[in-house]
């Protein structure tokens, strides 16, 4: 239909001509009611936005001096995170003499990654940011 056709038709309905699909070829048209277009759109942006999940990041602090017992609550902590769907941070920090054991850092976090494998699994490798080592645990499907 040609614009003026379709621009007169809208006049005698009190009601606006809105491009809907701007880019096609030819651009859609509708003959609606602006305002009441506008709410609506907005409406199903609002919906929209109450149904996404905003993924937070939870830190978990380790030390090189770590016993099996804080081990394993911290590991549980991580994996009340994960079932929340939230990615975890686990940080190994060194103190002093520590960071001439690097590797051992690493073992730590491999081994608090298997305490999570249930919920949760490693993103990516280890990273070393000065003093302190860090991964990245993210939720399972």
């Amino acid at each position: 239909m040609l614009t003026d056709k379709a621009l007169v038709i809208a006049a005698q309905l009190n009601l606006d001509l809105v491009k809907i699909a701007p880019n096609a070829n030819p651009p859609v048209c509708r003959i609606v009611d602006y305002g009441k277009y506008c709410f609506e759109q907005s409406k199903r942006e609002r919906e929209a936005k109450k149904k996404q999940k905003v993924v937070e990041i939870k830190e978990i602090r380790l030390s090189m001096g770590i016993d099996t017992g804080d081990l394993l609550t911290k590991a549980k902590n991580a994996n009340k995170f994960l079932k929340a769907g939230n990615k975890v941070k686990v940080v190994v920090r060194f103190r002093g003499r520590e960071m001439a054991h690097m590797k051992m850092g690493e073992v730590l976090l491999k081994r608090f990654a298997g305490e999570c494998l249930e919920f949760g699994s490693q993103e990516g490798g280890f990273k070393t940011e000065g003093r302190s080592m860090l991964m990245f645990l993210v939720a399972k499907r």
